[in-house]
């Protein structure tokens, strides 16, 4: 997760959250995921726990689309919500998600391919609120201190950016609305993608269309979803 002391996360993040990152609480949480890896089998692997962070700078962000936490099964996590590894299927949330684009932008998706980091290079940061979990065994890592970290690098997000897109599905995601300045970014809030909720008003809601107006709006390049 480190190495000489320092946290292994992109440059520009570890400027902006410099606070934090020599803060006691973030110490203690790193030294309990130090202590995870070497005890227990922990997704995603160590290097890809930062991975949403190098693949979009803190400069690049444009769009948050914000997740729960990794997936548990062999294979799948690799440190990008939604997003599962290089061949790998997609998971029933993202096939939702993959429905909405398509029926909101008339738009194929190749349903075979669940990798998001495409999306991640043009400046959809895929946060996690918390960013690793025991094998087959979903929320372990709940309230170890990743949500005081990523509720961090949100608020530092709507405080030091200017018309960023949050996308926020389902309860948990939507309940991080209160870290987000609603006066210099939009706010995106639907059901979550899953199978259980998707057709509660997910299916429909058009935020990938409602995103790319709002980025033109803003001068900024639109995502190819």
């Amino acid at each position: 997760m480190s190495s000489n002391n320092r946290i292994n996360i992109e440059p520009e993040w570890q400027d902006v959250l410099k606070d934090y990152l020599s803060s006691e609480s973030f110490k203690k949480l790193s030294t309990f995921v130090k202590e995870e890896y070497k005890s227990k089998t922990i997704f995603p692997n160590s290097e890809n726990v930062f991975k949403a962070f190098w693949l979009t700078p803190f400069s690049k962000v444009k769009v948050v689309i914000l997740g729960q936490d990794p997936y548990h099964d062999i294979g799948q996590a690799h440190g990008l919500c939604f997003s599962v590894a290089e061949g790998k299927n997609p998971p029933p949330s993202l096939k939702n998600i993959y429905k909405e684009i398509e029926n909101d932008l008339n738009l194929k998706k190749d349903y075979k391919i669940g990798n998001l980091e495409a999306w991640a290079k043009q400046g959809v940061f895929l946060l996690n609120a918390i960013l690793t979990v025991v094998a087959h065994s979903p929320a372990s890592h709940r309230d170890k201190g990743w949500e005081e970290f990523t509720d961090t690098v949100i608020k530092t997000v709507s405080d030091k950016n200017e018309h960023v897109v949050f996308i926020l599905w389902g309860n948990y995601a939507r309940s991080k609305k209160v870290l987000i300045d609603s006066t210099k970014h939009l706010i995106l809030e639907a059901p979550h993608p899953s199978p259980f909720s998707a057709y509660a008003g997910f299916l429909g809601c058009k935020h990938f269309s409602k995103c790319n107006d709002y980025l033109k709006k803003w001068g900024k390049r639109t995502v190819e979803w």
